[in-house]
């Protein structure tokens, strides 16, 4: 079980995947891939928190309206990665909707457009991933022509291969043009003092006067490694808003925590 302690997001997923049919691989790897890709493919599976997981099903709700389909797909990858005792606990079951959330309706002129808000830095990042990916589009058109090239595409694997790696750049192409398009660059030279979507705070634990330091930014571009926590997770929502020297109460599950902003910088 300590090996299986380390087992990334991409690996699990691989190994889901390859033990689906050829129909059943193409419908689900969308769906899996996506999730793989919001929470880091280096990110270990025993590392996600039942929260993150509960947090995802809620923005993809809200945002697609094939969520439940997308969700069950993603459930069965977790299900499968517990039974192969991957993970140390069922995340699968965490993967749900609350009851009466509202969800995001595609018909109707009067839609509200989700606005995604991105540093500069998200912003450039994003961008030169798009910018990467439409340049490997003439390469993988050629390798899937060279690969059709042979007649007997019943077993033809590298056909397949070229398939799959053309269809998820375009499915990320899709997604960043998206992104992009509904994004607004938060600016960071504003002069209030309050803490704003790009603001880098140093936060002091009132109980044991340990200070950390974070990143607010959107849920897109958080790196629990880097101290990038979202905007929306419980301690960015308590900072949000709020002016250095403050105090502020984040609700934890072991209770409440009290934390004063040291420091903001911009």
């Amino acid at each position: 079980m300590s090996e299986n302690n380390h087992v990334s997001l991409d690996e699990a997923a691989g190994q889901y995947m390859a033990g689906l049919s050829p129909e059943e691989k193409e419908q689900k790897q969308a769906a899996i891939l996506n999730f793989v890709r919001w929470f880091g493919r280096e990110r270990t599976l025993n590392g996600l928190t039942a929260p993150e997981v509960g947090n995802y099903a809620e923005r993809l709700s809200l945002s697609d309206p094939d969520f439940d389909v997308k969700l069950e797909m993603v459930r069965d990858c977790l299900n499968y990665a517990k039974k192969q005792k991957l993970c140390q606990i069922n995340l699968a079951v965490h993967l749900k909707v609350r009851k009466g959330k509202p969800r995001t309706k595609t018909s109707g002129i009067n839609n509200a457009v989700e606005v995604v808000s991105l540093t500069k830095e998200g912003h450039a990042k994003l961008t030169a991933e798009l910018a990467e990916l439409k340049e490997k589009r003439p390469a993988l058109i050629a390798d899937i022509t060279r690969a059709a090239a042979d007649k007997d595409v019943r077993e033809n694997a590298p056909l397949e291969a070229a398939r799959e790696a053309h269809g998820m750049v375009e499915g990320r192409i899709r997604e960043i043009e998206s992104i992009l398009k509904k994004a607004t660059i938060v600016d960071k030279q504003q002069t209030s003092v309050k803490v704003h979507f790009g603001d880098s705070i140093v936060l002091v634990d009132l109980q044991s006067n340990e200070e950390t330091p974070y990143m607010i930014v959107s849920p897109r571009e958080v790196d629990p490694s880097r101290g990038k926590i979202s905007g929306v997770s419980p301690v960015g929502k308590a900072c949000i808003g709020r002016n250095e020297g403050e105090t502020v109460t984040v609700m934890a599950p072991l209770g409440k925590m009290k934390y004063q902003i040291k420091q903001i910088k911009r």
